[in-house]
């Protein structure tokens, strides 16, 4: 008997894909962090990962770390309010998207853009905090690789 057959296959996979979110991808879990620098060196001296960039501007710190080799990044920050991290995805279509999970209960959207593109941000019940975000300007990242200002 092949090693999967008589398994069943998580309930998660079976489920048709236009139940699936319009999520294409957690790109970055945006973290809150009150020292970004000292922070930063743990997550590479100790956890390993790489640093993509930190860059100091606008009264704002903010360093990606790269602890594997594709998304997601961890962005730690020292402008975001609260303790918990912000999950933010990548979608198609910002308005389709953010109007789908409106639709599902989230209210209080919260519109900004961050670099690469435009955001929608929702706080859930529970206090989690997801952010979509549609990738209309990906070159902007480019810009930020390599950049150490602190």
């Amino acid at each position: 008997m092949a090693r999967d057959e008589g398994r069943r296959a998580p309930r998660l996979l079976l489920r048709d894909q236009q139940d699936l979110s319009a999520f294409a991808q957690l790109d970055y879990l945006y973290t809150p962090s009150s020292d970004v620098a000292a922070d930063a060196k743990y997550f590479t001296d100790v956890l390993g990962g790489k640093l993509a960039f930190a860059v100091e501007g606008m009264g704002a710190r903010v360093a990606m770390i790269e602890l594997t080799d594709g998304p997601p990044h961890v962005l730690l920050t020292d402008h975001l309010e609260g303790e918990r991290a912000v999950y933010v995805y990548r979608v198609d279509d910002l308005r389709k998207a953010a109007a789908a999970l409106k639709r599902r209960g989230l209210e209080d959207e919260r519109r900004l853009e961050i670099p690469m593109g435009p955001c929608s941000s929702f706080v859930l019940p529970n206090g989690h905090r997801i952010a979509l975000y549609e990738a209309s300007r990906p070159e902007v990242l480019k810009h930020f690789l390599g950049r150490k200002d602190f």
